[in-house]
């Protein structure tokens, strides 16, 4: 392991991350149009407590106060996404230029601010016509998808250079399984379905984006967890090769050119061979989110024959997710060992959920956070030293924000947001990481990892 005075290599990009749909809100201003989440959040019970991302953040409206804090928080790499609706309501043909013109202030908020950008084309919210036509289980839609990217490409790639074509495909597949119809036969069969055409729209939409930015790094952020069976019995071994196979692998193994890892005598997958051509274009980059690692037993009773269980003895977060920073750094070795041809890897999100509160002095006192985080920070410095080749590494999240189907209460930010009147706070969060980036910029070492 690193020791607690080790800095990190010059021009490492420190970052936070956000996502759209989370903090943006005006979800019907200056002629956006709905998308497949704004329809879900306002059906009834859509998402937990009620919540909507009518308003979330309020980012669209307060940009320069956000660009503010991300200033003075030292970021070198901020990665937002782009709302699809935002910029092109049908999912087709008409551009909206009132949308654009935020992403264009927003880029040249943070260029000026001496912050890279790192755009993220699709991080979960799509026009509600293509959710109309079927969304991810239409393979025109990994077509649309291409030309929206190309779009933006277009517009924004005098300015951005590194792009991540789409967020946790493996999470859009989880999410239209558990929450769609069917039997699990028809529910593993749309989500692997679902699956291939965000690989595939990724592979469509790489070379459109090179063509019009030319000096762009391009890759795509896969949510890895690293597993671990529950037990030395065969089934738990079994069933955690299975995991592997449906999650790390799933998407990991076509990327790399191995085609779709084999379960059970037959690929996971079934596709054409012309679509593996499309999917394993090459990358420049490979983000990485890391959260928690995942403890896998045999279950009949999962839709993969397996299921997560508890680590013994290792506290969970309010979510559930085992705290278990260590697993980070054997995620990264297991990456090392078993894609020695991957591109370099960027740690695009990686954060602890936790409920704070402003007190009494107007602090946020978050520090299971702050060890969270300089616990995961030197599990990165100690794979840099085992000569993995990372670049940069970004907070989940820069804001507290409208965390999907959970609603508001899952805090994650490095800033807090108060959704009544929309004042943000800097966490103590905030303040170390602030620390540490400047110490990290300057050459400084020790006092950069302290709390």
């Amino acid at each position: 392991m690193a020791g607690p005075d080790r800095s990190f290599p010059a021009g490492f990009r420190w970052g936070a991350a956000t996502a759209a749909y989370q903090i943006e809100g005006a979800w019907d201003a200056d002629g956006k149009g709905p998308s497949n989440w704004d329809t879900r959040a306002h059906r009834p019970g859509g998402l937990a407590d009620g919540a909507t991302g009518d308003v979330a953040c309020d980012h669209y409206h307060h940009l320069a106060e956000d660009l503010a804090l991300m200033r003075r928080l030292g970021l070198t790499s901020y990665r937002f996404s782009v709302s699809w609706p935002r910029v092109q309501p049908a999912g087709r043909g008409r551009w909206n230029p009132r949308g654009l013109a935020f992403y264009d202030r927003l880029v040249d908020g943070l260029l000026a601010a001496g912050i890279e950008p790192m755009l993220t084309l699709y991080h979960w919210d799509h026009p509600q016509p293509l959710e109309d036509a079927g969304g991810w289980t239409e393979r025109d839609t990994a077509a649309r998808f291409a030309d929206y990217a190309a779009g933006v490409a277009a517009h924004l790639g005098d300015r951005v250079t590194r792009w991540i074509t789409v967020n946790e495909p493996l999470s859009v597949m989880h999410d239209n399984m558990t929450g769609g119809s069917g039997d699990a036969a028809e529910r593993r069969r749309r989500g692997l379905l679902i699956a291939h055409h965000l690989l595939l729209a990724h592979g469509l939409a790489v070379p459109r984006v090179r063509e019009a930015s030319r000096r762009s790094e391009i890759g795509i952020s896969l949510n890895l967890a690293g597993m671990s069976p529950a037990s030395d019995q065969p089934a738990d071994v079994a069933a955690a090769a299975r995991a592997r196979a449906y999650e790390d692998r799933l998407f990991l193994d076509p990327l790399c050119g191995r085609g779709y890892p084999v379960v059970d005598g037959r690929p996971a997958v079934d596709c054409d061979p012309a679509d593996l051509d499309v999917v394993t274009v090459p990358l420049d980059l490979l983000g990485v989110n890391w959260y928690a690692p995942a403890r896998i037993a045999a279950d009949d009773g999962g839709l993969f024959g397996y299921a997560r269980t508890a680590f013994p003895g290792v506290p969970r977060n309010m979510l559930g997710w085992p705290v278990a920073p260590s697993h980070f750094g054997r995620l990264l070795a297991w990456l090392r060992q078993n894609y020695p041809e991957l591109p370099p890897i960027h740690i695009t999100e990686n954060g602890q959920p936790g409920v704070d509160g402003v007190d009494v002095s107007g602090a946020v006192p978050d520090l299971p956070r702050v060890r969270y985080l300089r616990a995961c920070l030197a599990q990165l410095r100690a794979a840099l030293d085992a000569g993995m080749d990372i670049r940069g590494y970004h907070v989940w999240s820069l804001l507290d924000n409208l965390e999907w189907e959970h609603g508001y209460r899952p805090q994650f930010g490095l800033v807090h947001v108060d959704f009544a009147t929309l004042a943000r706070t800097p966490k103590a969060s905030y303040h170390w990481y602030r620390q540490f980036i400047a110490a990290q910029r300057t050459g400084g070492q020790g006092a950069a990892w302290s709390d």
